[in-house]
């Protein structure tokens, strides 16, 4: 999957891109109640999956903990890049990026499942109008039909907000359609 860093204007919402309980925590930052933030970023994937007429996905506590961790790396490392396979225990993984404090989860998720404009209906990796893959492979690691699990965790580094969702089991397999 490719990178996404945040590049939409967006209002600025205090508390919205602050590590959450449940998804993880950093001191010092406002939080919002973590089964909100969660519950949006799930309600967020869905209605792109109900776009798409795939199942929904559930919220998987494992998953959101694992991307905590990666989260949390990136943010102290103030860069992003994907986990290997074998980091990533061989789990989906999309990643997002942008300025600390100013976008929301309608943004972040928003970056992903904006994608499907150039997205096609073909076996992967021919999934783009573009004609490539990387710049649809986050929308199609969200509606991927055989996943069934999301979760998903935000850290604030030194300038940015990183946001990691990783997915169960993966998506974005060769010779395979998304749905």
């Amino acid at each position: 999957m490719s990178i996404v860093r945040g590049m939409w204007t967006g209002r600025v919402i205090a508390a919205i891109c602050a590590p959450l309980i449940a998804l993880g925590g950093v001191s010092g930052v406002v939080a919002q109640r973590p089964e909100s933030f969660a519950h949006q970023l799930l309600a967020l994937h869905n209605a792109a999956r109900d776009d798409a007429g795939v199942p929904s996905l559930t919220w998987s506590s494992k998953l959101a903990q694992d991307a905590q961790g990666w989260a949390e790396r990136l943010a102290r490392e103030g860069r992003m890049y994907h986990a290997t396979h074998e980091q990533s225990g061989g789990e989906g993984e999309n990643l997002w990026m942008g300025s600390k404090g100013y976008y929301g989860p309608e943004s972040m998720i928003g970056a992903f499942t904006d994608e499907k404009r150039f997205y096609r209906h073909a076996a992967f990796p021919q999934v783009s109008s573009t004609g490539r893959w990387q710049d649809v492979g986050h929308y199609t690691q969200v509606v991927w039909r055989d996943t069934h699990q999301v979760g998903c965790a935000i850290a604030r580094g030194a300038k940015d907000d990183f946001l990691v969702c990783r997915y169960w089991p993966a998506g974005n397999w060769v010779g395979q359609r998304a749905y």
